[in-house]
């Protein structure tokens, strides 16, 4: 079997990849629906890949991984290992989960990623708008136990409430979460209030974490951590570094993840493994959140949650705005993943 044709369009805004073969087997992936100007770059992928035998997964991404880096930069490279799974899969009429070594579990634990906006109405970065997103949280169909809750500098409340931080605030910035500095003691104030509002009114039975930066300071970082110990969140999640920031920082992590009982959560920016090796070994977080789409496919998120697990370190994936075809590859990998 060889590799004939790569493929992208985008639908719905996400970027849509197709991959066919001499043998009529078609692969599919998707890439993140804020991603569309990533088309080009999973093009260029073409010539790397046609005359290739699709099944070989492993040996094809040998000749691409090359061209990929953090997030975005490595949704190109991931979706195609998707597809590329998709047609090994295919090609023997198995899931792609016994592929990747069986499936260990038959049902996967879910959170529900729950922005203020889809609260009818919506929700303002108040308590008592904490308080209404977590009674519409409840409500909702799927009976979801577990949510993640968009609060500080990965969303509006920076601009929302006057004086939050010390450093200005930015309206046209060319990419996601630009704002980063000491927060004011009334900002501070404000968020922990937030928090423990959305927390409280989520009542017994339900839990929730904190997707808060990146752009927190360490020391307003570990004040947070400290400050919310007693509500026993899931996880704070990229408050130092995170979404679309080219890098780790895991020695600031570190300083905070030793001090506190809060969980510390990072990682769905990170391109491959070897990027995740220091940050795991280093019990730099509590949990690490790699993204199929952006980390390098399927085997790659595997590999990273074996080695955390062999570390103590618990898993949490991301997978927002991947799609249906994102969200059933990642289920798939899921399946076979230890209990971390």
């Amino acid at each position: 079997m060889k590799i004939t044709d790569l493929k992208c369009a985008i639908i719905a805004n996400a970027p849509i990849i197709q991959i066919t073969t001499d043998e009529g087997i078609t692969g599919w992936g998707q890439i993140e629906t804020p991603k569309p100007y990533v088309k080009p770059q999973v093009l260029d992928l073409k010539d790397w890949i046609v005359g290739q035998d699709p099944r070989d997964v492993e040996r094809v991404m040998r000749r691409i991984r090359v061209r990929g880096g953090f997030k975005p930069f490595g949704a190109a490279v991931s979706a195609v290992e998707h597809a590329l799974w998709d047609i090994a899969g295919k090609a023997v009429n198995a899931p792609v989960y016994r592929l990747l070594g069986g499936k260990v579990r038959d049902k996967v634990r879910t959170y529900r990623t729950l922005y203020q906006a889809e609260v009818p109405g919506g929700a303002a970065h108040t308590p008592e708008g904490y308080r209404k997103w977590a009674e519409y949280g409840k409500s909702l169909k799927g009976e979801f136990t577990l949510f993640k809750l968009p609060s500080a500098y990965h969303s509006s409340m920076v601009r929302d409430f006057p004086d939050y931080y010390y450093g200005e605030v930015q309206t046209d910035a060319p990419f996601p979460y630009p704002h980063k500095g000491t927060m004011t003691q009334q900002g501070f104030e404000h968020l922990v209030a937030c928090i423990t509002a959305a927390k409280e009114a989520l009542g017994p039975g339900y839990n929730t974490a904190v997707d808060a930066g990146p752009g927190f300071m360490p020391i307003d970082a570990l004040r947070l951590a400290k400050a919310v110990e007693h509500l026993h969140l899931m996880w704070l999640e990229d408050m130092i570094t995170g979404d679309y920031v080219p890098y780790v920082n895991h020695d600031l992590y570190a300083d905070i993840t030793r001090h506190t009982t809060t969980p510390i959560h990072t990682g769905e920016q990170i391109y491959l493994r070897q990027n995740y090796k220091h940050l795991i070994e280093s019990h730099a977080v509590n949990v690490v959140g790699p993204d199929p789409a952006d980390v390098g496919g399927l085997a790659e998120i595997k590999w990273i949650a074996e080695h955390a697990d062999l570390h103590g370190i618990a898993m949490a994936p991301h997978g927002t705005a991947n799609g249906i075809i994102g969200l059933s590859a990642l289920i798939q990998v899921c399946a076979t993943m230890p209990d971390n």
